[in-house]
This record gives structure tokens, sequence and C-alpha cells, in this order.
């Protein structure tokens, strides 16, 4: 009987009907099999994530940090005819410096044995799981630098010339209760009262966004929903997403649980631990972290975010990438340890495009 062609899925570039040694190396019999993970992981992080398109983000090369310049507002004057123009007018300059913090990784051991046996696709699971967990990690910092930046002076202040600085708006008027920070009805007034804030201070409404905690979320749905709030062309799952309200006051909603909500993150009914630096100057405080980005008691009273793009930034010297052991390792293993990766920070940009939502009659101080 004749042998059959074999349809060589797994070889780059193999036009031969010949089926493969089994001494063949393995990444020329496999060479293919693992593209499969790399595609998951990015997917796995792009739906997970949305703080990335939300601020100013930056690709660093060739260096460890990377600078933004600011410049204040000039002054207009009536010109004295014959007088000459000279432009002594010269606006104020200050800077910000964003630098990276260590390399992020997250990673999993794949036993050949195990994968043999499973009844479903466990790369790609696995793929998934290490995408949400960049994608995390990534919106919190933002967040937090976000908040950050609400407690903050700008950092142009030269005489006579200087620029607003953050702010942080109490959802609610009364004593301060735990449960304003979920009344749809406050939050609304919130919103209009952060959208005068960031009118009159000059921030552009293009970009204006507002991140809150899905409890805060689902409560404005069903409070206000009747009030036009909701988008009657949105319906079903697609409502629930995260996107069904449309704007308030001009500020499109999103929700997360990665926003700081309590002093944990985007929930009231479970634990969330904060990873980040007590003091200001905090590098030695967690292993890792280059940038400050507090702790949870920095964030007791935080309940939102409301900001524009320019309210921070990211920087990034190496987005998210999957790395997969092979050749001799795997081999010796009998397995593949799969790497997820990416090299960033992230830190407040312009102050006045940062809001901050908290529930008390006292805010959160400045770290």
């Amino acid at each position: 009987m004749a042998n059959t062609v074999v349809t060589s899925l797994g070889t780059i570039n193999n036009t031969s009907a010949t089926p493969l040694a089994l001494n063949t190396a393995y990444d020329t019999k496999y060479g293919t099999y693992l593209k499969l993970f790399s595609g998951e992981l990015f997917k796995g992080f792009q739906h997970n994530t949305i703080a990335r398109d939300l601020v100013m983000k930056r690709t660093l090369k060739n260096g460890k940090s990377l600078q933004f310049i600011y410049t204040g507002r000039m002054a207009a004057e009536y010109h004295t005819p014959g007088t000459p123009i000279l432009g002594s007018n010269n606006p104020p300059v200050a800077e910000k410096t964003i630098v990276m913090d260590d390399l992020l990784i997250s990673s999993a051991f794949v036993y050949d044995l195990d994968e043999t046996l499973a009844h479903y696709e466990l790369r790609g699971e696995i793929s998934k799981k290490i995408g949400y967990a960049l994608a995390e990690k990534y919106d919190r910092l933002i967040f937090r630098a976000i908040a950050r930046g609400a407690r903050k002076a700008h950092p142009v202040s030269a005489t006579n010339k200087v620029e607003p600085g953050g702010s942080q708006i109490q959802v609610g008027t009364g004593s301060g209760a735990v449960g304003d920070a979920t009344d749809a009805q406050k939050l609304m007034d919130a919103f209009y009262d952060a959208a005068q804030v960031l009118d009159e201070k000059g921030v552009s409404s293009e970009g204006r966004v507002a991140v809150i905690a899905p409890a805060q979320y689902y409560a404005l749905i069903q409070k206000i929903g009747d009030n036009g709030l909701v988008n009657r062309d949105v319906q079903g799952t697609a409502l629930q997403s995260g996107n069904g309200i449309v704007e308030i006051a001009g500020i499109k909603i999103y929700k997360s649980m990665n926003v700081p909500f309590l002093g944990k993150y985007g929930t009231t009914t479970t634990n969330g631990s904060f990873v980040g630096v007590a003091t200001e100057d905090g590098r030695s405080s967690v292993n890792g972290i280059n940038n400050n980005y507090g702790n949870a008691t920095s964030f007791a009273k935080s309940c939102g975010l409301i900001f524009q793009r320019e309210a921070a930034g990211v920087v990034e010297a190496i987005g998210p990438q999957v790395q997969v052991t092979n050749g001799d390792v795997s081999v010796m293993y009998q397995g593949d340890i799969i790497l997820g990766r990416m090299a960033m920070g992230a830190d407040y940009l312009n102050p006045a495009a940062a809001v901050e939502l908290h529930y008390s009659n006292s805010a959160d101080a400045a770290f």
C-alpha cells in the first residue's frame, strides 16, 4: 500500500510529502504552532484595557525616561502706533519627566503531557489570562497617576502666570456618607460640577471621559435611564458592556474594575490590594516601581475619575509581547514557559485636566 501524502501544517515552508524524521528539530516540525498564543495575548490585553487610549501615550526608545514640556499662557496687549513690536511676552515653561518602571511580566509553564491530555485548548486560555494580567496592571497604574494629578498644583507657577491645578469634587454635599459614592443623582450632580470646573480652567471638551466602578455605572443606568442618558440605539449585552451611557455633561462614561475606589479596585463587595509606594520618592518601597502610584490608604475616599486625555501620560519601551521557550529548553523540561511582558511607566501631565471624585467631606491628601 502506498504511503499517504502528509499535510505538514506545523512546518514552515515544507513542500515535501515525506513525513519528517522523529529526530527532526523541534522548531522545524512545529514552527507554526505557537503563533496562536501570541495573537491570543494581544487580544486579551486589548479587550481588557481601556486606559491606554484615554491618555497621552508615547513610545520610549534609547532612553530611560521621557520629557514633556509645558508652556503657560500668554497675555494679549494693545499696540501703540509707531512703537516696534519686539516680542517681549514670553510664555512660562516647565517640564515633566516620566520614568520607566522595571520589566512587568506574567508567565506560566505548560507541560507537554498536560496539554496532550487536556480536553480544551490550553495555550490559548493561558494566553488570555496573561493578557488580562498585564492589562489590569496597566490600567491600575494609569488611573492612579490621574488621581495623583487631580491633587497636584500645575508645574507652571511663574509669577502672575500660574496655571490651574487639579480638582477634587465631593459626590453629595451632606454628611459625607459612604453611600453617596453610589448614589446616582449625586453622581450626576458631580459630573456637572466637574464639567463646569474643566470649562473654567479652559480644558478642551474633546476627549473628556469618566471612569467609575461597576456599582456606580449600573446605578446610573437604573436611575437615570428614563432621562435620556442611556443610548436608545444600544440594547441587550451591548448596553451592559460599559459604554451604554452615552454621556453626562459631555463626558463619556466607562466602567472599570481597575479604578481606585474606596481604597480598593472598583468594587464595593470584595477586598482589593494596591501595589504602590507610600512616599513621594518611594523607589525602594516596592521592587520594580520607579514612579509614585500611592498605596491603599492614598485612595480611601476616592470614588471615580473624570479627566481629559492630557491629564496623564504613559511611556512604553516594550509594548505587550509574548516569548515562548523552545528547542533544547523545551526538550529538557518537556514543556514550554510562556511569558507575557511589557515595560511602561505612567504619571500625571496636566493636573488641570484631572478631576477626582470623593465621597467624604474631606478629600484624600496629595502624594
